[in-house]
């Protein structure tokens, strides 16, 4: 566990002090996010809700905050709006209707980011880039839910250089968006790409490999 310590002290060691990390935690045991947090991360993303409440019935919401960052079916709404703080994937004007449903009756009002599918890939989810600022206006409208930034993935790339064309492109969207609305997060990169990612203007980055090593596989 020494290992996890180790890794996060330099992961944050490098971070500009206005980088906020998500520790990406699919996959990884209430062991390993215990040592996380007694590390000094204050930010967990998790892709699947049943997994994420798991954890969160041991570990709780007092310490830390959990970020959705999967791709979020409407039957896992409900769900997902009692255990996360913030919804970083909203792709749809049905998916922000459902969380605001969710969200209104249980008398909070969810934080998201709007997911945007930078890469235009068919296979992926996320909001086209064109499409962005209707949906943003759209999630306006709705009481139960605040929009407050963008989150992009990006395509599978071998080379981390190669994200930099999407994330500057997903940074122009923010910019332009946030001339007329209240959006403050931009969430771009992953272990492989996030410092390509913060050069490009991202302020928060989910980093997993790099603070857990690589998910053991059965």
């Amino acid at each position: 566990m020494a290992g996890i310590k180790n890794n996060i002290q330099e992961i944050l060691r490098r971070f500009p002090s206005h980088i906020e990390l998500v520790a990406a935690a699919k996959g990884r045991s209430v062991g390993e996010i215990l040592e996380a947090i007694e590390s000094g991360v204050k930010i967990f993303g998790e892709n699947y809700t049943q997994e994420a409440e798991e954890k969160f019935n041991i570990i709780g919401g007092g310490k830390v905050k959990w970020h959705f960052i999967g791709h979020l079916q409407k039957n896992k709404v409900k769900k997902a709006v009692k255990i996360f703080d913030v919804i970083e994937t909203v792709d749809s004007i049905k998916i922000a209707q459902a969380i605001d449903k969710s969200s209104a009756a249980i008398n909070k009002v969810m934080e998201v980011f709007i997911e945007v599918n930078s890469a235009k890939e068919k296979s992926k989810s996320g909001a086209l880039p064109e499409d962005v600022e209707i949906l943003a206006r759209h999630i306006l409208e709705l009481k139960n839910i605040k929009l407050t930034g963008l989150m992009t993935m990006g395509p599978a790339l071998k080379n981390p250089e190669d994200y930099r064309p999407y994330f500057k492109d997903t940074k122009a969207l923010f910019d332009k968006i946030k001339l007329s609305l209240d959006i403050k997060y931009l969430s771009m990169g992953m272990s492989d790409s996030y410092q390509i990612a913060i050069q490009e203007g991202a302020n928060i980055v989910r980093i997993g490999t790099l603070i857990f090593g690589p998910r053991k596989t059965a």
